[in-house]
């Protein structure tokens, strides 16, 4: 069995009409982590983010966990934008992927579909680095600039 994980499940169901019946299509739902809700989430000594599952990722995980010890070969499709490459990254952190393969496609057809399949990539971590910047510098100035600002200061 082939696993392709999406970030949404209405492609999930459409692309599983496209595959054959040795495929399961599953969701994200998009991020399966984030910072924590309180707290800054970053450490000032190295910026390094302080990810952790929600209660959706966790739901998630523990839907994908059996199906990836099941599976043959496991695809990461995600959108090909730094949102998807961050959730692909993250689906391979979280659940511990020693081996897969990250697809991307911009129209969901049988064509667009199988050529992505035939041509993995790497995971451009480029791509996941500016999500990752983004996402600190929100939390960043969130917690460190918006309070100062909303004083007068």
């Amino acid at each position: 069995m082939h696993l392709m994980i999406v970030e949404s499940p209405t492609k999930a169901r459409k692309i599983s009409s496209l595959l054959g019946s040795d495929w399961t299509v599953r969701a994200s739902i998009g991020h399966i982590v984030d910072l924590p809700e309180h707290g800054l989430g970053i450490d000032p000594a190295t910026y390094a983010l302080e990810y952790k599952p929600g209660e959706r990722g966790k739901k998630v995980l523990a839907g994908l966990k059996p199906l990836v010890k099941s599976a043959d070969t496991v695809y990461l499709a995600t959108d090909p934008d730094r949102e998807g490459e961050a959730i692909a990254f993250h689906l391979r952190e979280q659940l511990k992927l020693k081996s897969y393969k990250r697809i991307t496609f911009h129209e969901i057809t049988a064509k667009a579909v199988e050529a992505a399949i035939a041509a993995p990539r790497a995971l451009d971590l480029n791509l996941v680095h500016a999500q990752e910047a983004r996402r600190a510098l929100d939390r960043l100035i969130g917690y460190k600039v918006s309070p100062a600002l909303s004083n007068g200061s």
